[in-house]
């Protein structure tokens, strides 16, 4: 092969500093190669992070024979799957790189280790994963206020077709109970407003909490 021109020779240099300088700010998750697409058969001119096992000189890849075959061939392929001889999933994004004639002379390659982040991202989902709440309806972390407790009981009677002073007593437990899980008699003043709402005691209501 005869050596590469002034101008691509320059572009190589410039390449190799790109490659180098992102490499060692992802040092570890990303595999930084660049191909000199003059020298395809010895084409790896320099790694960083070295992922894939692959070595300086190391020959040029589909890509790059593409490239190499089609100066007309696109210059940017971004985030496409790919994968490390080992198995681990990669994304990819390979930038070739043209002369003042338009012919490749280059192509700056970063694979992003994903497996590292599919482990963090599996972990996650198990962390904000949640489960039915066995009692009654779910929580709601805002505070209680006292006109949500007397809304939230109207709203209960009428399923019954009721006012809330015409609900059983067994009824009455059922909602006092149910208030109880949601958080609702942590307001204050929160107990006198059931049982003037339900017409009930405040002995009446701490028994039914017992029960």
């Amino acid at each position: 092969m005869p050596e590469p021109s002034a101008e691509d020779a320059h572009l190589l240099r410039e390449a190799e500093k790109i490659a180098t300088a992102v490499g060692r700010m992802f040092a570890g998750l990303c595999e930084v190669v660049l191909h000199d697409l003059t020298r395809p058969e010895h084409a790896i001119r320099a790694i960083e992070n070295n992922l894939s096992g692959r070595a300086i000189g190391d020959s040029v890849t589909e890509l790059g024979i593409a490239r190499i075959r089609d100066p007309e061939y696109p210059s940017v392929i971004q985030n496409y799957p790919n994968k490390f001889p080992d198995g681990r999933p990669a994304k990819s994004t390979s930038i070739g790189i043209k002369n003042s004639q338009g012919r490749y002379v280059a192509a700056l390659c970063l694979n992003l280790d994903i497996s590292i982040f599919a482990t963090v991202t599996r972990n996650l989902t198990r962390l904000i994963a949640t489960e039915p709440f066995a009692e009654d309806p779910a929580e709601n972390l805002r505070n209680r206020t006292v006109d949500e407790i007397r809304d939230v009981i109207d709203e209960f009677a009428a399923e019954y077709h009721q006012t809330p002073r015409g609900l059983d007593a067994a009824t009455k437990r059922t909602l006092v109970k149910s208030l109880q899980v949601r958080g609702f008699l942590e307001r204050k003043k929160a107990v006198q407003i059931i049982t003037e709402h339900l017409g009930i005691s405040r002995a009446t209501v701490y028994n039914y909490l017992k029960a």
